[in-house]
């Protein structure tokens, strides 16, 4: 793998007992291992400058510091984020 796909990492924002967070972290996991990204999940509530920042949009899905979406998976956003053409 070369060193750029090594680094694509998507972290998504979340919480515990979200079902929307559940949900988008399942086709994240599930489509990892073919665009070759790794998923980093950081929890909200753990944090007090996360929850300030994402509380009321959990899910926040981030590639580096670009949000990509909230609340659903945008799968086009993501794939421009991450620079998958197919």
């Amino acid at each position: 793998m070369s060193e750029a796909l090594a680094e694509r990492v998507v972290t998504v924002y979340s919480r515990r007992g979200c079902h929307l967070c559940d949900d988008m972290l399942a086709v994240l996991q599930e489509f990892s291992g073919t665009y070759h990204f790794d998923v980093v999940v950081r929890d909200v509530d753990a944090d007090p400058a996360l929850y300030q920042r994402y509380n009321t949009l959990v899910p926040v899905l981030c590639v580096g510091e670009q949000q990509v979406c909230h609340y659903f998976l945008d799968w086009a956003a993501l794939r421009a984020a991450l620079g998958i053409t197919q």
